[in-house]
Formats: structure tokens, C-alpha cells, sequence
């Protein structure tokens, strides 16, 4: 297992996920500048979150045209692993390796707090160290964050299994009321059909440490290393 931290001009959550890598792996993650054309031999790809050329046209629209991009394609193409954080997830939804889009908050304001998060899919990369009734808690950044997609393609994301978080409140009752962002079905996270290439509006990366008072995040983080190590 090899990690890649792809960093783009506004990423700036690029070293609180390489910090995180580095503590469960043993290892130091690569730094991928947007402009490399290669993954230099990197096995498990993450795309970080923050304001990718400053969010100037359309999140994740710009970062989408990066060279770094096509390497990224490539090997999500050929099974490679692939993650999108916020940001990343924005990215991922442009580029075409996610279905859907990101929309502005439906209240039309960044939102900054703790969510709680329950699988909708535990047989996924990143979800199956969780059980089907976990409640996890995590912290959301965002103002595009309102998870879209038309009417045939949520059908297919539904009934193929790839929603992998829903937001919930604390006792797992999916709900309006628990949707931060307004997102379609509570959707905070979905998976390709290929179930390789990843993406998810809250930070797992910001709650996977004593030192920050919460770890409900390292659980997606160990999912991934066991079955990397498997």
C-alpha cells in the first residue's frame, strides 16, 4: 500500500490527511502536485479538501482539467483506489469518476459543524469496519455540499448500493431535520459502480485523533488499510 495526497492551489486540508495516512500506515504519504502527470507508483489515491483555484468557476470544475487528473482517470479505470475528501469529492463528481453533482447549501450558507453519519453500505471500502446501525460523528466545511443527481441516476445509485453515508441524527433516523445541506436522500457519501472510487463531503480526516477529542473517523481510514493489507 502506497498513499498519494493529490494537492492542488487551495487544497488545505492536504497535511491533516497525510498526518492521519502517516500514523496508521507507518509510512509518509506521497505529495502529489496537481501538475504531475504521474502517481509515481501510488497505490491509494486521496484527493484532500479545501478551495481548489479558489472555487473561482465552480468547485472542483478547474481542478477537474489539472494534468494530475488524467493519471488520476487512468487508474481509477484500472480498479486503483480513489478517494475524494469535501473538495475532493467536488473534484471527483466533475471529472466524471462520481455520479451526481455538488449543489450550493440549500440555505445558502457555509456550514461548519459536527454531523452524525450512519453507512448505507457496509460492504464498502471505506465502510466495512462499521456495522449497518453505526452512527459515527464527523465535522462538515462547506457551501457546496448538496449532493444532486437526476431521477434515473439516483435510481441506479440506490439500487446499486452506493450511497456510503447518509446523514442521520443520533439516533440513525434519517430525516430532513438531520440533512445539514439539503443533499438528495440525506446522501453525504457515494461510490462508483465499480466500488473503487470514492467521495465524501465530511471530514473523516478531522476526527481521527485523541488529540482532537474524536476518532469516529479513523474507522474509515483502518477499513481501508485492512483491506489493502488483506
Amino acid at each position: 500500500m502506497k498513499c498519494g495526497v493529490v494537492v492542488f492551489p487551495g487544497s488545505n486540508c492536504d497535511h491533516d490527511l497525510m498526518v492521519v495516512l502517516k500514523t496508521l500506515t507507518g509510512e509518509d504519504p506521497v505529495k502529489l502536485w496537481h501538475q504531475n502527470t504521474s502517481l509515481e507508483g501510488c497505490t491509494h489515491i486521496f484527493l484532500p479538501g479545501g478551495f481548489s483555484y479558489g472555487d473561482y468557476l465552480r468547485s472542483g470544475a478547474i481542478a477537474k482539467l489539472s494534468p494530475v487528473m488524467q493519471g488520476v482517470s487512468n487508474h481509477a479505470a484500472n480498479g486503483g483506489f480513489v478517494m475524494g475528501i469535501c473538495n475532493g469529492f467536488q473534484i471527483l463528481c466533475e471529472s466524471g469518476l462520481l455520479p451526481g453533482a455538488l449543489l450550493r447549501n440549500t440555505n445558502m450558507k457555509f456550514v461548519c459543524k459536527n454531523v452524525h453519519l450512519t453507512p448505507g453500505n457496509t460492504q464498502t471500502t471505506v465502510t466495512s469496519t462499521l456495522s449497518s446501525n453505526s452512527v459515527i460523528t464527523v465535522p462538515i466545511a462547506h457551501g457546496e455540499g448538496c449532493f444532486y443527481a437526476d431521477e434515473e441516476t439516483l435510481a441506479e445509485i440506490e439500487k446499486n448500493r452506493q450511497v456510503t453515508f447518509r446523514y442521520c441524527d443520533e439516533r440513525e433516523n434519517v430525516s430532513p431535520e438531520s440533512n445539514p445541506n439539503g443533499s438528495l436522500n440525506n446522501i453525504a457519501g457515494v461510490c462508483n459502480a465499480g466500488f473503487n472510487v470514492f467521495g465524501m463531503m465530511p471530514h473523516p480526516e478531522r476526527c481521527a485523533s485523541e488529540s482532537l477529542f474524536n476518532t469516529d473517523g479513523k474507522a474509515l481510514f483502518e477499513s481501508i488499510l485492512s483491506l489493502a493489507t488483506a
